[in-house]
């Protein structure tokens, strides 16, 4: 099998986050004066109960299968069989979690949102219907970039003809549920063309339990910072209000982190199937261009964030949400963190299977977002939980880092952003006095064009050659694909 190109698989998964860009930036303005914060709040709180039974549904089956896919993107046989008997442990594993979920909200959440909470359990159903890792893994991104835009069209159409006012919730939830399972569904008349029919004998769906089990600890980790903060602002302030202050402020900062770990999906089955094939100078070379890319992004993209998030918030939210401008300072600082850390432990460990070394740094990121939460959001109500955020993907980078520091030279990472980082400051003094501009998508779009003028230009004037070369690049790429250029 030839391998796909990664630029070609970077421009699809680029397309696909520009989509996830757009989406938000036309639903959640009108989301957050519909539905109001204590909807928002409603509806995060809902799904956070609910994603952690989707989360023991969907075990560490969609990692694993990704990664091994891409160890046999030459093997039809041998991903037959990944593929079947993985079908087979999600079912077990989604029926098991749907019945327990079913008893746990028949039980305890009666009289609290019942409807919503009933809805939600179609999304551990979407487990058993979700085969993106096997297209993932095969590297076939532009099928699952389709797929994506019928998805995102279809749910924007739903949204702004079905969803009219606060009583409105139940249906919006319902609608963006059931168009999410459908796109999942829309993969299945695809599946002929990678995998064939098994041998049923020979399936043997608990034979690697052991390494998805390890590699679901660090998703269960993980869920104690990105959902049990949602559950324990529930559970420490009054209201829903708190958790739709916080839920819009990670949806924002999340927006634009879209951009800065677009690249990671792409790059984890390559780094497998290089890892598998033993071409360890490559595979280096390419982890050393992911963190530069990285730094490239992120930096400026966090210091632009603290600026305009106050012009921003006021009329892509609305005045209601104006605390989120606050929060969305501290959220910032998420970019860099997380996308450090997604290329070291989930581009990196996982794909050269260091489960172990993934999961003991997820689980100390845990423990420290877990404790300060239990400090923080009494006091601080949302500002503490995203505080708290922050310092555990921090700590969680800074542990990764050192763990493959033998391998990969972490002052080789660091030092080759020093352009970005200059470039990052040089911007931020530029548009930091734009701030006393009224709140307005015309001067919001000022301030950002400014600061993208200002940092590409001090890095032109660098002469930064990655910068440059990945311009030109895409440049000529995007005039290619147009039809604009030979």
């Amino acid at each position: 099998m030839s391998l796909k190109s990664i630029k070609l698989n970077y421009f699809y998964s680029l397309i696909s986050q520009v989509l996830a860009l757009i989406s938000p930036f036309i639903t959640t303005p009108y989301l957050s004066r519909v539905l109001s914060p204590e909807g928002i709040g409603i509806q995060s709180l809902s799904g956070a109960v609910a994603q952690y039974f989707i989360m023991f549904a969907s075990m560490g089956i969609s990692i694993y299968g990704q990664r091994e896919i891409s160890y046999h993107q030459d093997d039809l046989k041998a991903r037959t069989q990944i593929f079947w008997e993985l079908k087979i442990l999600s079912l077990i594993t989604s029926v098991i979690c749907l019945v327990i979920y079913l008893i746990f909200v028949n039980l305890k959440l009666r009289e609290n949102y019942y409807v919503i909470y009933l809805i939600m359990s179609l999304n551990i159903l979407g487990v058993f219907l979700d085969v993106s890792w096997l297209f993932a893994g095969m590297e076939e991104f532009g099928r699952l970039v389709l797929r994506g835009i019928i998805v995102r069209i279809v749910d924007i159409t739903f949204i702004f003809i079905f969803v009219k006012s606060p009583e409105d919730l139940t249906v919006y939830i319902l609608g963006t549920t059931l168009i999410g399972i459908s796109g999942g569904l829309s993969l299945f008349p695809e599946l002929k063309n990678f995998i064939g029919w098994p041998e049923w004998s020979s399936l043997r769906p608990f034979r690697n339990l052991k390494v998805i089990w390890a590699l679901f600890i660090p998703t269960i980790a993980v869920q104690v910072y990105t959902v049990f903060d949602k559950t324990m602002l529930g559970f420490f302030t009054e209201g829903s209000l708190e958790n739709g202050y916080y839920e819009m402020s990670l949806r924002v900062s999340r927006i634009v982190l879209m951009v800065v770990t677009s690249l990671g999906g792409v790059m984890i089955p390559r780094i497998g199937y290089l890892f598998k094939k033993g071409d360890e100078a490559i595979l280096k070379e390419y982890m050393y261009r992911s963190y530069k890319f990285v730094l490239l992004l992120s930096i400026p993209m966090c210091l632009g964030l603290v600026v305009v998030s106050n012009n921003f918030i006021v009329w892509f939210l609305g005045r209601d949400y104006i605390q989120v401008a606050s929060l969305l300072k501290i959220s910032s600082f998420l970019l860099i963190a997380i996308g450090i850390n997604n290329i070291t432990g989930v581009q990196y460990l996982i794909p050269t299977g260091r489960e172990n070394l993934f999961t003991i740094s997820v689980v100390i990121g845990a423990v420290t977002n877990f404790t300060l939460n239990l400090i923080l959001i009494n006091y601080f109500k949302s500002y503490g939980a995203l505080v708290a955020s922050v310092t555990a993907e921090s700590v969680i980078a800074i542990y990764q880092l050192y763990k493959v520091r033998k391998e990969l030279s972490i002052a080789k990472i660091f030092s080759s952003g020093r352009n970005y980082y200059l470039a990052g400051l040089i911007m931020f003094g530029s548009i930091v006095p734009l701030k006393k501009l009224p709140p307005s998508p015309l001067n919001t779009f000022i301030i950002i064009l400014l600061g993208a003028l200002v940092y590409c230009g001090v890095l032109l004037i660098f002469r930064d050659e990655f910068f440059i070369d990945n311009s030109l690049r895409a440049l000529n790429f995007l005039t290619r694909k147009l039809g604009l250029k030979k």
